[in-house]
């Protein structure tokens, strides 16, 4: 036997027609409102920080959203096998809107990180179900082109969310952009419940499994304090903090792992040696080193290079556009090249981290549009491939964990990384009203202090491309 099935490459034709149409909007839907609102949010986080103050709260209405991000993915898995795909979907939806509504009525800061925070449990959880979608709606011959599908909306999301937000900072105001996305979300809860035709297996759902609030609580709590770390650094309560939020984490994984009954994440989570443990490692570090670019790319860029907020949005965009380019590009390609497509993507990645030490701090700001965009072909070449693989290579009671797992793993990324860049900002002295010059540290210093987790990322890139799969996967037939 092989290691991997010999598939003849599948056609756009096989998804796009009227036996997948109805499931492929719900999943597409889903992501387009988590994708497009991060984007929005990033454009508009100038004129927030403008209005409302808290600049040293910058990093937290990133690392909150990821928090709820968070609770709502890892807790998707347990909801589908209780529920089925779609009541979670529907409250995701209803959840997301709440989010919006509250970050629009904001008159401070703290205001508005409590509606980032219910914002994150409605998007995280519609982007986690949206991968456990896929495996549960769709043959999984498809998975891969259904893949591409979603990277063409979040290349359309990344033009069209900075649109989004410098017409509503432009013309309107930054409250306006919430209200849009809570109407939006609106019509999805609203699809979801009467206007969607899709049906699935329901002979793997389980009712009796309990949700493990307990652990969710502990896993939320971890994150907290690595996020409140970075609000006000000083030598000893810093170093305090991100030992606390760490060891919660570490308690966490440990009680997780001791829980076969309805454990949050897969087995062996973050351990090398193990071909899922490899793949969430990779996934969780990559994008610790590509937060810096998300949570103060704007602002720096605004600081240092007096670029417009709208063009340091696109110039954000530039990620997500890439991404779904190559994706599109790559996403019919066979299983046995799964490897080399991961290789290179990761190290496309890691390129551009490096690249952003020298270029956000001196520009021009076309030199960092082009390494966004090299990062965002580097995880669109390698996204793909690495949900397939690590599903592939998946113990056989892991792979509904894992479809959750991926993109909530990799929100955790995103949470400690938003908190180590505000570490590093705030330990570099950002403010808002600061001069050129004093940004620039501030950008050399996050970005030099991305570099070793994009180096551990590269080294969980080698483990998980090294390994190979002992036999045929029942679930990939």
């Amino acid at each position: 036997m092989t290691d991997f099935q010999e598939t003849a490459p599948v056609g756009w034709h096989e998804i796009l027609n009227r036996d997948y149409a109805a499931p492929l909007v719900l999943v597409c839907l889903g992501v387009w409102l988590h994708a497009a609102d991060s984007l929005l949010v990033a454009t508009m986080m100038p004129n927030i920080v403008s209005d409302l103050g808290g600049e040293a709260y910058v990093a937290w209405s990133i690392a909150l959203y990821e928090i709820g991000s968070i609770v709502a993915g890892a807790s998707g898995a347990v909801l589908v096998l209780k529920m089925g795909i779609r009541q979670p979907m529907f409250i995701a939806a209803i959840t997301f809107a709440l989010g919006c509504l509250i970050s629009a009525a904001a008159f401070n800061m703290p205001g508005l990180l409590a509606g980032r925070l219910f914002q994150g449990m409605g998007g995280g959880g519609l982007t986690a179900l949206a991968f456990i979608g896929t495996g549960r709606l769709f043959p999984a011959r498809l998975i891969a082109r259904v893949m591409g599908a979603i990277s063409v909306l979040w290349g359309s999301s990344a033009f069209l969310g900075p649109l989004i937000g410098g017409v509503f900072t432009t013309y309107f105001n930054w409250r306006m952009g919430f209200v849009f996305f809570a109407i939006q979300a609106l019509f999805l809860a609203t699809f979801v419940l009467f206007g969607s035709r899709v049906s699935e297996a329901t002979d793997n759902q389980d009712r009796s499994k309990p949700i493990p609030v307990a652990r969710l609580l502990l896993l939320s709590l971890g994150v907290l304090f690595i996020a409140y770390a970075g609000i006000e650094v000083t030598a000893l309560r810093t170093p305090v903090l991100l030992a606390c939020g760490l060891g919660i984490l570490a308690t966490f994984m440990v009680i997780d792992g001791n829980s076969p009954g309805n454990r949050i994440l897969p087995k062996q989570l973050f351990n090398p040696r193990s071909p899922v443990g490899a793949a969430l490692l990779m996934t969780f570090t990559l994008n610790i080193s590509t937060m810096g670019l998300s949570a103060y790319g704007p602002l720096l860029m605004v600081i240092i290079h007096n670029t417009p907020t709208i063009v340091a949005g696109y110039i954000l965009a530039c990620v997500a556009i890439g991404w779904s380019c190559a994706a599109l590009i790559v996403s019919g390609a066979p299983e046995k090249h799964d490897p080399i497509y991961i290789a290179v993507g990761i190290a496309l990645v890691c390129i551009s981290v490096i690249g952003m030490i020298y270029a956000v701090a001196n520009g021009p700001v076309l030199l960092v549009a082009a390494l966004a965009t090299l990062e965002g072909v580097g995880y669109g070449t390698a996204w793909t491939f690495i949900v397939r693989r690590s599903k592939r290579l998946a113990a056989a009671d892991d792979v509904e964990r894992l479809s959750g797992a991926l993109p909530t793993t990799g929100r955790l990324g995103f949470a400690v990384g938003a908190s180590v860049c505000g570490i590093l900002a705030n330990y570099a002295g950002f403010s808002i009203d600061g001069s050129a010059d004093a940004a620039r540290t501030v950008a050399r210093t996050i970005f030099t202090g991305s570099l070793p987790f994009a180096f551990l990322a590269m080294f969980a890139m080698v483990c998980f491309v090294s390994m190979k799969p002992k036999s045929t996967h029942p679930k990939q037939g």
